[in-house]
């Protein structure tokens, strides 16, 4: 009976990390395979490659709070079980609705539903996981407010990443040796800006890795089913499968918001909300790159936006000034005005980018999502008493 048991929590929690592996891998990479820096299989790889580094270094401070310090008990093989179906079951509902919701809030409501069906839950950690949750959003979208508004249209005219035509390097045999060289279109912004792209895809995976690895194993490390080392290598083959198969389509669309938004944007994101959740991992909080990078990039496209008005007029919002949020696509070579002026047309052509029913709609879903997997968990557990 135990084998089986354990049998059907290994599938569960390849089944939550498969679908990880299916998002973070395009949240990661996509920039990168987008901008033909390199293929998709090449991302995976690397996906797999840093998942495993994130999860097995910093991950490790995520699992001891997913595994012992939310509840006071350890979780029965049984109850674990349950919990990664409530996990995935989270994820079912975030791809019903199209919004990404945190796996780490689905996996912590629903372990926090089981503390209290149990009586055994930590509330003072529950607390300071919770009030991370809120202040992380407000930091991604201040940075990303911060970034849009004062320093993006001088880093865009500057700093903006274009793709040549013909190869990025190719192997220089006028020598003895063959040497690396630029291609014959190739511009050293143009090689600096692939070199950031990758090391930033990088970074981003190994953040991914740190933040989830723990959220599809821990339900089962708790139980003492399996110790830290299998476990982290299990999570690794389900994210890295996922990102080898599903993973495809979601590097095309670059995870939804990324799309829509150029190169440059997108790696102020990305390092925005990497720092944010790798610090965090790094403090044990459970916490998602995802929280971090909708609001950052809502943040950028609203700071950016905002430029023609004073700062006091952009936050009391009584200014009855029109606010371009598709400015972020504007042109490099568009003027830069100062604070308060008014944009060219020519920064101005681009659609909309900000949308604040999409930003309502995801701050719901982050709301509802990990109150739902913690009222199921809490109803489910204290009806059949599994624990």
């Amino acid at each position: 009976m135990i084998e089986t048991v354990l049998v059907v929590g290994i599938v569960a929690s390849l089944f939550v990390g498969f679908n990880i592996g299916g998002s973070s891998t395009g949240i990661a990479w996509g920039p990168a395979v987008g901008a033909g820096i390199l293929g998709k299989t090449t991302a995976a790889a690397l996906m797999t490659f840093f998942v495993f580094l994130g999860g097995w270094t910093v991950g490790r401070n995520v699992m001891d709070t997913l595994a012992g310090d939310i509840i006071a008990i350890e979780i029965s093989l049984t109850a674990g079980v349950a919990v990664l179906f409530f996990i995935g079951l989270g994820i079912l509902v975030a791809n019903v609705f199209g919004v990404p919701v945190p796996t780490s809030m689905t996996t912590v409501g629903a372990i926090a539903g089981l503390g209290l069906a149990t009586d055994t839950l930590n509330f003072e950690v529950i607390g300071w996981i919770i009030t991370w949750w809120v202040v992380t959003p407000v930091i991604g979208f201040w940075v990303g407010a911060t970034i849009g508004r004062y320093v993006y249209p001088e880093l865009n005219r500057r700093f903006e990443i274009r793709n040549s035509a013909g190869p990025l390097l190719v192997l220089d045999r006028s020598g003895s040796v063959p040497l690396p060289a630029f291609g014959p279109n190739t511009t050293f912004q143009e090689l600096a800006g692939t070199v950031v792209v990758f090391v930033v895809g990088c970074y981003m995976a190994f953040s991914a890795g740190a933040s989830n690895v723990p959220n599809a194993v821990a339900p089962l490390v708790s139980s003492g089913a399996l110790s830290e080392e299998p476990a982290i290598v299990l999570a690794t083959v389900a994210i890295g499968f996922g990102g080898f198969t599903i993973a495809r389509r979601t590097m095309e669309s670059v995870g939804g918001e990324l799309s829509d938004i150029p190169l440059l944007a997108a790696l102020i994101v990305m390092i925005t909300a990497s720092t944010i959740t790798t610090a965090l991992s790094w403090a044990g909080i459970p916490i998602s790159l995802v929280m971090g990078s909708v609001m950052t990039i809502v943040g950028l496209g609203w700071g950016r936006a905002t430029r023609p008005i004073t700062a006091r007029e952009a936050i009391r919002g009584d200014s009855d000034a029109e606010l371009s949020m598709g400015a972020l696509r504007a042109e490099p070579d568009a003027p830069v005005t100062s604070i308060g002026e008014a944009e060219s047309e020519q920064a101005l052509e681009a659609s909309d980018l900000f949308n604040p029913q999409a930003v309502v709609k995801y701050l719901s879903m982050w709301i509802i999502g990990p109150s739902m997997s913690t009222a199921l968990a809490y109803g489910f557990f204290t009806t059949l008493e599994l624990v």
